[in-house]
């Protein structure tokens, strides 16, 4: 999992691109896939008592909080969204690259919806469709979620996230690797 590569920075663009055009057309294309389908009001149930589609259009963010203060919700997203660019640029791991734009993906999928149901100044809502009972949701929520468990792995399997962490990690190796040398002799 320890994919890195700093001297290689066409292969962070590459996977950028690629992993940001893709999460976002899967977005797009069901929402705009809900709001066509399911703009009667209908619920269509897909697992009983587990996932059913409701378009709903959510001006808070995570179940419905901060209504009343969606263009803060879209100021902290568009903020979100340059830091989680300029983060995936700079780490030299293509794992790190992946999880930061998968959650860009996400973040700007959702800001889209603010910007493009805008009533006032980024005050929009966002395009939720994925009923699961307690929560309505879209495809970009979930690639946020992914994007977390993604982030939590990398930080539990200690890949690397910049030149200086990789250096860091490799010394450790080599000081493991000369107290084991010494542990060995000192038992002979």
């Amino acid at each position: 999992m320890k994919n890195t590569s700093p001297k290689r920075p066409r292969d962070r663009v590459a996977v950028f691109v690629i992993v940001a055009v893709v999460a976002l057309l899967v977005d797009r294309l069901t929402k705009l896939w809900a709001q066509a389908a399911l703009a009667d009001g209908r619920t269509i149930i897909v697992v009983p008592k587990l996932l059913g589609l409701t378009l709903v259009h959510n001006p808070g963010a995570s179940l419905g909080m901060g209504s009343s203060v969606t263009w803060l919700i879209s100021c902290l997203a568009l903020v979100a969204c340059v830091v989680l660019v300029y983060l995936a640029m700079t780490t030299v791991s293509l794992w790190w690259t992946a999880a930061l734009t998968l959650a860009f993906a996400g973040a700007f999928g959702n800001l889209i919806d603010r910007v493009v149901f805008a009533h006032g100044f980024l005050n929009g809502s966002v395009v939720d469709f994925l009923n699961y009972g307690w929560s309505v949701g879209n495809v970009a929520d979930i690639e946020l979620g992914i994007a977390a468990v993604l982030i939590v792995v990398l930080l539990l399997a200690n890949v690397p996230f910049s030149a200086k962490d990789m250096k860091e990690s490799q010394e450790s190796k080599e000081q493991s690797a000369d107290s084991a040398e010494s542990r060995g002799a000192d038992g002979r």
